[in-house]
């Protein structure tokens, strides 16, 4: 049986792995939010990354409900993801009514998900923070010490290659980066509907599916997506 250790160490050297290799951020990035959901006391995760403009953009979630709720995050201009991006800091509310205190506005909506707990962590690169990793819990209560420090090693791994490139500077590469994230993001929703519809299964599991068949195949997320779309080849569900 494969040990929390073994786990740990599995998931710092597939987020590694993209220092020296080519890779889609689109698949970093749902590989960082995977890792967090099985080494984390955490039910539901995503993730924002800045623009050049400095401004949050939702870039990937592990559901559509959770996708939502980060967009409903941005549209309040108020959570844990936008406070962690101003101040660089871990954002942990301690208990349901802490966080209520918060986020008047947001934390009904992350109640009416089921989850009694909204936290984030920054991805950041030395002082220049990038995003933040949000995490929703249905227990009550804030990630106890060793998952929050264990969820800040994760971000800031998946920090250090998406901004590993010295070739370039590490805004201008973030800006391109995010770019492709966003891109593959409209084309991920696009295939999701399509496939659910084809199959007739939920979003959710169209995207599992995909990201399943991505990882036996050894092929990029966004590529089986572009299939999907194209109407090429078929995807197991």
């Amino acid at each position: 049986m494969t040990t929390r250790e073994e786990q740990i160490t599995d998931a710092f050297v597939e987020l590694a792995d993209c220092l020296v290799e080519d890779f889609e951020v689109t698949d970093l990035l749902h590989r960082l939010i995977d890792h967090a959901l099985q080494l984390l006391d955490a039910d539901a995760a995503g993730i924002m990354l800045a623009d050049a403009a400095g401004v949050l953009q939702v870039v990937a979630s592990n559901s559509h409900a959770v996708e939502a709720l980060e967009l409903f995050e941005l549209q309040a201009d108020a959570g844990p993801c936008v406070e962690c991006y101003r101040t660089g800091e871990p954002v942990t509310p301690g208990s349901r009514e802490e966080m209520r205190a918060w986020w008047p506005t947001f934390a009904p909506a992350v109640e009416a998900l089921g989850y009694s707990s909204a936290q984030a962590v920054p991805m950041r690169l030395r002082d220049e923070v990038i995003g933040a990793l949000n995490i929703f819990r249905t227990a009550e209560g804030a990630l106890d010490a060793r998952d929050l420090k264990l969820a800040r090693a994760l971000a800031d791994v998946a920090t250090v290659s998406l901004v590993a490139d010295r070739t370039i500077t590490a805004r201008q590469l973030l800006a391109d980066q995010l770019q492709r994230a966003l891109t593959s993001r409209v084309v991920l929703e696009q295939a999701k509907g399509m496939l659910a519809e084809r199959s007739g299964i939920g979003v959710d599991e169209a995207f599992t599916a995909m990201r399943d068949h991505a990882r036996r195949s050894g092929r990029g997320l966004r590529d089986v997506a572009a299939d999907v779309v194209a109407r090429r080849g078929t995807i197991p569900s």
